[in-house]
């Protein structure tokens, strides 16, 4: 065993674990930023190392072994260890340098960038990463423990996290300048029945809002067409193939420039919130717990200072 854990690499593990969990090399070596030959390598010396097969793997995709499943759990305990230990010395050195990784949605690249920059200004020693994702994949990657912090919008449905709100989220129905329905005022809700509708991805913390809204009112859009982000979505209204909802913060350009517009529709903006959250008994970093305290002060007002608001919805 002593023998067999000297000849195991951190990395390997690191490889190992991201196999695991993305299940396919392909996934593993962008995420690594590795070439498939090498990550075939340092699988091929683990497995030799540990002496029986770890994985098998049926056309892409990898599916582990029983030693594989006991290597991972062994991979996840070695990885927390350490964390902790860098926790510790991270500790003793203060906030002077450090890693913070965070996570957030993809609506989170709007925003999240401003507080960054500043927060990175006043801790120049902090290397930051934000990984910027689908809702699913953020919180896979909250229950994996991946990164320090997360930024997500309905964290009240997430079990087994720390919720903290941090930033009003205004949900607003965006629609091309030329939309028919461009200069009305307090339109009612079921005067969008008749329009097509574009959507994000099922499970999008949107898409759980408009679902919520269109049960409440009890009507349906005549057609919608599910897009993969944000900027498609504004492109596709701006081409006029329909009318969407999404927040505010991802139409600050497109409102200034006047490439789309607002609908003034009754009950809104939907005020919503963002969140930003962490596994429940997770202890923070004393770099963690510096962006969370500056977040939730000088960051939040930065961010509300860079909301464009439309003209007929200011007080």
């Amino acid at each position: 065993m002593i023998r067999m854990m000297k000849n195991t690499t951190f990395r390997q593990l690191q490889v190992f674990e991201s196999i695991s969990r993305n299940g396919t090399f392909t996934a593993a070596a962008e995420e690594l930023f590795l070439t498939q030959p090498t990550l075939s390598m340092q699988m091929k010396k683990l497995t030799d190392t540990i002496g029986i097969p770890l994985y098998d793997q049926i056309g892409k995709k990898i599916h582990l072994t029983e030693a594989g499943k006991e290597l991972l759990a062994t991979s996840k305990s070695v990885f927390n260890s350490f964390s902790e230990f860098e926790m510790k010395i991270l500790n003793m050195k203060g906030v002077k340098e450090g890693n913070l990784k965070l996570a957030g949605v993809t609506t989170a690249e709007y925003f999240a960038p401003r507080i960054l920059g500043a927060f990175c200004q006043r801790y120049p020693g902090i290397k930051v990463s934000l990984e910027v994702t689908n809702r699913q994949r953020v919180l896979q990657r909250l229950a994996d423990n991946l990164d320090d912090l997360y930024i997500v919008g309905h964290a009240n449905h997430v079990e087994g996290i720390h919720i903290t709100p941090f930033l009003s989220n205004p949900l607003v129905v965006l629609a091309p300048t030329n939309h028919r329905l461009a200069h009305e005022k307090n339109i009612p809700l079921t005067e969008l029945a008749n329009e097509h509708f574009l959507m994000r991805e099922t499970g999008c913390g949107t898409i759980m809002t408009l679902d919520h809204l269109m049960r409440e009112h009890g009507f349906r859009f005549k057609s919608s067409m599910e897009l993969g982000s944000n900027e498609a979505i504004k492109q596709a209204v701006i081409g006029g193939l329909g009318i969407s909802m999404l927040s505010m913060y991802a139409l600050a350009h497109e409102l200034q420039t006047g490439e789309l517009t607002t609908l003034d529709i009754e009950g809104f903006p939907i005020e919503e919130q963002w969140y930003i959250v962490y596994p429940e008994g997770k202890k923070l970093s004393i770099v963690a717990q510096a962006f969370f305290d500056y977040l939730l002060n000088e960051g939040r007002q930065i961010t509300q200072c860079s909301l464009y608001t439309p003209a007929h919805k200011q007080t």
